[in-house]
């Protein structure tokens, strides 16, 4: 999972490897970022989803 700020840059990578099917839980930490709206893209072999998010400190 990666994060993207506005300009399409990634300011984060969360998971660079392959999982198991099931449920997995991270934590995000956001403290080196400015407050915003921010990208997450979830990818996997069949499908790929990008979300927005809000950054608020």
């Amino acid at each position: 999972m990666n994060i993207f700020d506005v300009a399409g840059r990634e300011v984060a990578k969360l998971v660079d490897n392959e999982l198991t099917p099931g449920v997995y839980e991270y934590a995000f930490n956001g403290s080196g970022l400015s407050s915003g709206v921010y990208f997450y893209r979830l990818e996997t072999g069949f499908f790929t989803e990008t979300k927005r998010m809000v950054l608020v400190k």
